[in-house]
């Protein structure tokens, strides 16, 4: 599929009201043109089959540790769905059709996953941005746990959330309550993508880094960093039209920037070109 159809697709989607996004959908729909037999329907479908095997194996009454109990041995015993410890940064962790083929996935991936699980069984859960993790949690009223999708389920109080939050910074860090704030469903698709776009950033694999910012973008219209970063990554693309389009307007934006010094500088180069 060509990327123009992709971005339609994508932008078709993410820009529903944020309770209407079907995260899965969005998540299948970016990755289109790297997989351009990929069947979305089909991946929906799957989800569906899961949701359906969970709900049989739910008694009448089900309450929110048994319903959390129950998806995890689903997928994390009975399909072996895991955090891919050894290879963290390969990019099909952040796409969905492979986390679900292959049952490997990073944090943010697998969360999609058991949230769009739980939605088809009406068991309400939200996305937790934690710095430097991401966790679920059900979406009730002083429920107090949270749901770790990467290590298999595991059930986490908020004093375990700030341990954990320790142990990935190896220092102590002052706990603060937007830590464990629920996300909204652009902010997740927004995190996925910027995950994907440092990656290739990293890797140095330009167009694709271009591709996850424009993305971005259209979750996130003019968001004077993405549009920096776009600028910055047509730079080294040397595309100096679209190159100083961006940088000036990031200026525009934010004319007091920390670098619109450094900015300025780039855009007087491409001016020589």
């Amino acid at each position: 599929m060509k990327l123009e159809q992709v971005y339609y697709l994508f932008s078709q989607e993410v820009e529903r009201p944020d309770a209407e996004i079907n995260l899965a959908r969005a998540a299948l729909y970016f990755v289109l043109d790297e997989y351009p037999d990929l069947q979305v329907d089909k991946y929906l479908g799957l989800l569906d089959i899961m949701a359906q095997d969970i709900q049989n194996k739910l008694p009448l009454s089900p309450y929110p540790l048994k319903v959390i109990q129950t998806i995890n041995n689903y997928l994390f015993e009975h399909l072996g769905f895991q955090g891919n410890q050894q290879k963290y940064y390969d990019a099909r962790n952040s796409f969905l059709n492979e986390v679900i083929d292959r049952g490997l996935g990073i944090p943010i991936s697998l969360s999609v996953i058991y949230l769009e699980i739980a939605k088809r069984l009406n068991f309400p859960m939200v996305g937790i941005g934690m710095p430097g993790h991401f966790l679920i949690r059900p979406d009730f009223e002083d429920v107090g746990i949270f749901v770790d999708a990467f290590n298999r389920g595991e059930i986490l109080f908020e004093q375990d959330c700030v341990e954990r939050i320790n142990q990935l910074f190896k220092q102590q860090v002052k706990p603060e309550s937007h830590f464990f704030d629920p996300v909204t469903n652009q902010q997740i698709i927004v995190r996925l993508l910027t995950n994907l776009k440092f990656l290739y950033l990293k890797q140095k694999s330009l167009e694709k880094a271009l591709k996850f910012v424009n993305l971005i973008l259209l979750v996130l219209p003019n968001h004077p960093l993405e549009v920096r970063d776009r600028g910055l990554v047509y730079y080294q693309l040397e595309v100096w039209e679209e190159a100083s389009k961006d940088l000036e307007f990031y200026l525009a934006l934010l004319p007091l920037a920390e670098d619109a010094d450094v900015i300025r500088e780039l855009l007087e180069v491409i001016s020589y070109l």
